[in-house]
């Protein structure tokens, strides 16, 4: 029989598939000799158990009993014991950090005799009566929200209408008596909306709490906080039973977080939040506006010396950010938790190189440490320093970012403004788990309360967002959907205010934007030796990615201002160059010529039109790419997406017969075409390799434009080197025919040139029958390039331009996909087509080229996919070339090598 509970003597940092990230971390440290306060986890394993079978698994009770007798053996009172209880915590902890998406509860054991006695072992006198009752009035308020399922407004309510009757707006100024009250209130609170009395059998309390916790793994909340940050679903959560410390037994006792480093910039320091007489909820809630962790020196100088040593010791030990819970009860220090911290992107590119200079890692495990999604977020544009902005209010710079948007009040109103297309700013007081839908529908948070390691700040680092906390100059009222700011200022439900999460400044109205500084270092606008911290630190760890990885990358460029920048931007290469978009505005006439062509010297005539024309785009970018292949598609689009739309088009010849002239000649021949073209399907129709074989002389005119444009290049001295892709083959025999003419005019060319342009043919594999008969292409194919737009669509029987809005929504929320197979490449089933496309290929023509060119080419995930199926490159848009290159290298560590094909 499985284990599943384990003491905290027991476990280690490595246990965290099995103890949750916050059960390994409480064994760690217990087993580094830090003040931990003593318990037990119950395992992720019988969590599973619960989940699947509902119910809990043969022995866990028993255990359970075990542990916890050593446990009041060890602090030598009983669980709710009359005259001296002990008090326990029920905590989640997944294997990866969930902030707030899961369920605690505090002082599990108090009942109306055992508060008696916590207030006795407090100490005499309405201090210690004080403590007892509202330990008591947090439990049943935490237990009715958590357990019994509650609304906590109800709680909220209660207490706000006591503190109204009181005068006051402080928690800290109802006394023992109104405490007292208060419990009785909540009770009632329980009665009417549980259909039950509160438990006061304290062994009661803990196990409907265990089966609380293990139930908030599925809570809505959680289960759209894991597809947001891409966690597994089938981990579950364990269970911490923790014995008590009090951080509300007056102002001697507080609770707090700190940081090992600045989780916003990643400066070395003394960051967090600590606040007096509170336990550890009123921080993270941001309930209550806390001091600076700097502060608890003059507070408690004993206290506070102990937690900077033992937060050295921990960094120095992880290797890493921590991220440490502690209160302090009556002077004594202990510690509740540490992890390795959250971070902005910023931070961590920051630490990761401080960690490096400091010897605690090396370069290999700094490129681990960062994220493509970390880059690019740093890629996202600032506010223009250089804007007249009216600022408004200053907060805590909890997340970096600039945000513009129109106030929202709700989770709610947030949702719905931006599935009506608009940008928005959730602004609340605090936020709590149950924002979450609103968080990450918006463009930034801001909150009037709370600080650095408050919900929102936490939450938001996690997820990229932006966001500002603490701005307390703004009276933000929910209710009224409004903000009172200085000066008579009133901002509305639907005003624009700018917030700008690396400063901490919250703006009226639009702020403009420009680039952000690590853009303009990929850019080439600064010298090697300019640049803050943050863009050196991506400089160098940059430089040592691209030695680590195996896959090159390259873009999808069209033009020779795309293909310079993307080089810039670190491309080796194009591996998508698509020829349609040269045939858009002025050339839309040209198309129409050749679409109404009547014989062959009159297509013949439109072809040698566009001709020229494709040849220069083609010169200008052989010329950005000199020296770096050039991957030019085919046209690929059906021709009827380059004339008119049908209906317009409709309209305007029949306003124009009603006229005395009558409809315009032309406009009567393009109509006539527009509805031969016109097909119920198109994307499964005459486009591509079919457009090219029904169309005499419609690839000749591009094949002869790219060898025409490579030899032009290479007689001024240039180093072009083309490749053709012929675009939707299913079958090797439209290939082979493609290429017969391709090679004809390629050997023409050079016949009348007198220049040898040496190009590779091969072709997209964006069709399933393509993918199962790559052995076949190869054949005739020098190079294959996944089309993994098309390949998708086709693999799923999506058309991705109806389907997105129709239903993926539904489909994300039921769990059918963890993400849009748009955005990460579906690896059972789009995945093993690759890869017997690539295994097959290989077969036949062991030196073929593999690449991808859909937008999957620059999503971190797919990536890695791609490196572990063995392509030689990825390509994907310009903005993402860094990304792709750094997650390349990530790829390559993670599978031990970095060797090329």
């Amino acid at each position: 029989m499985p284990k599943f509970v384990y003491g905290f003597t027991e476990g280690h940092k490595d246990l965290k598939d099995l103890l949750g990230g916050k059960g390994a971390n409480l064994a760690e440290m217990t087993n580094l000799g830090l003040p931990v306060p003593p318990g037990f986890t119950i395992t992720t394993e019988a969590c599973r158990h619960y989940l699947e079978h509902g119910n809990l698994p043969e022995g866990l009770e028993s255990e359970v009993n075990r542990h916890l007798k050593a446990l009041e053996t060890q602090m030598g009172k009983r669980l709710g014991q009359p005259d001296d209880p002990l008090l326990v915590s029920v905590r989640s902890g997944a294997k990866f950090s969930m902030p707030g998406m899961m369920e605690t509860v505090l002082n599990i054991g108090l009942n109306d005799e055992s508060v008696a006695g916590l207030a006795k072992q407090a100490g005499s006198g309405p201090a210690g009566e004080r403590f007892a009752w509202d330990s008591y009035r947090r439990l049943i308020q935490m237990f009715g929200k958590t357990v019994l399922d509650i609304d906590g407004e109800l709680f909220e309510a209660a207490i706000d209408r006591l503190k109204q009757v009181k005068g006051t707006g402080d928690d800290l100024d109802l006394q023992a008596e109104d405490l007292q009250a208060l419990v009785e209130s909540y009770k009632g609170i329980v009665r009417e909306h549980a259909g039950r009395e509160f438990p006061t059998d304290p062994r009661e309390q803990m196990d409907l709490a265990i089966k609380a916790v293990f139930d908030s793994w599925n809570a809505p909340r959680a289960i759209l906080y894991r597809r947001q940050e891409r966690i597994p679903t089938d981990l579950g959560t364990a269970v911490n039973i923790c014995s008590m410390v009090f951080g509300n037994l007056g102002m001697d006792s507080g609770t707090g977080v700190a940081f090992t480093r600045d989780p916003a910039s990643g400066n070395q320091g003394v960051y967090g939040d600590y606040l007096q007489n509170a336990q550890g909820e009123d921080v993270v809630a941001g309930i209550r506006n806390t001091v600076p962790l700097a502060d608890l020196e003059g507070i408690d100088k004993p206290a506070y010396d102990e937690l900077i040593a033992i937060m050295e010791k921990l960094e120095n030990h992880y290797h890493d950010l921590c991220d440490i819970e502690f209160t302090v009860e009556r002077g004594k220090l202990w510690m509740l938790q540490t992890r390795v911290g959250k971070r902005t992107a910023g931070a961590a590119f920051r630490i990761a190189v401080q960690l490096v200079d400091q010897g605690l890692i090396d370069l290999d495990e700094a490129v681990r440490r960062v994220t493509g999604d970390q880059l690019a977020q740093l890629m996202f544009p600032r506010f223009d320093e250089s804007a007249s902005a009216r600022r408004i209010a200053k907060g805590m710079n909890a997340s970096p970012g600039a945000a513009v948007g129109k106030v929202v009040f709700t989770s709610e109103a947030a949702v719905r403004a931006v599935a009506q297309g608009e940008q928005v700013i959730l602004v609340r007081r605090e936020t709590n788990p149950d924002d979450l839908t609103g968080m990450i529908a918006a463009q930034g948070v801001l909150t009037s309360r709370g600080g650095k390691t408050s919900h929102a700040a936490v939450v938001a680092r996690g997820m990229g967002k932006t966001c500002v906390c603490g701005a307390e100059e703004l009276d933000v009222d929910v209710k009224a959907r409004k903000v009172t700011g200085p000066d008579g200022l009133v901002i509305e439900e639907g005003d624009v205010i700018s917030i700008d999460g690396t400063s901490g400044a919250v703006y009226l109205g639009e702020v403009p934007v420009v680039n952000s500084r690590v853009v303009e270092y990929f850019e080439g606008d600064l010298a090697s030796e300019d640049g803050d911290e943050l863009v050196r630190a991506v400089r160098r760890i940059m430089s040592h990615a691209d030695g680590l990885r195996r896959l090159l990358v390259r873009a999808n460029a069209d033009n020779p201002e795309d293909s310079a920048r993307a080089r810039r931007f670190g491309a080796q290469g194009i591996g998508l160059c698509r020829t349609e978009h040269m045939f858009l505005g002025d050339r839309r006439r040209l198309v129409e010529n050749l679409v109404l062509a009547e014989g062959p010297e009159d297509r013949q005539a439109a072809l040698d039109a566009l001709a020229p024309l494709q040849k220069q785009d083609f010169v200008g970018i052989f010329e950005a790419m000199d020296g770096l292949p050039v991957t030019i598609r085919l046209i690929d689009p059906p021709l009827h997406e380059f004339l008119p739309d049908l209906t317009e088009l409709s309209v305007k010849v029949a306003l124009a017969q009603a006229t005395p002239n009558g409809a315009d000649t032309k406009d009567r021949k393009l109509l006539e075409a527009v509805r031969r073209l016109h097909e119920q399907n198109p994307m499964l129709g005459l486009r591509g390799v079919r457009l090219g074989l029904v169309i005499p002389g419609l690839f000749a005119m591009q094949v002869k434009a790219i060898a025409e444009a490579a030899a032009e290049r290479k007689a001024a001295g240039g180093d072009p080197r083309p490749e053709i892709m012929i675009p939707l083959v299913g079958a090797v025999q439209e290939l082979e025919a493609a290429r017969d003419e391709a090679e004809q005019v390629l050997a023409e060319v050079k016949r009348e040139t007198g220049i040898d342009v040496p190009a590779l043919i091969g072709t997209m594999i964006e069709l399933p029958r393509a993918a199962l008969t790559a052995g076949q292409i190869a054949e005739a194919a020098e190079f294959f390039s996944f089309g993994t737009n098309d390949l998708t669509q086709t693999t799923w029987g999506f058309s991705r331009d109806d389907v997105e809005a129709a239903f993926f929504s539904r489909y994300l929320e039921l769990g059918i996909f963890g993400v849009s197979p748009f955005e990460t490449l579906d690896r059972e089933g789009v995945g093993r087509l690759v890869r017997i496309a690539v295994e097959e290929g290989r077969k036949t023509r062991p030196d073929i080229k593999l690449g991808i060119c859909g937008e999957h080419g620059g999503d971190p995930d797919s990536v890695h996919f791609f490196h572990e199926v063995g392509l030689n490159y990825v390509s994907c848009s310009p903005f993402r070339i860094p990304v792709a290159r750094l997650e390349a290298a990530r790829a390559a560590l993670q599978t031990g090598g970095s060797d090329s094909r």
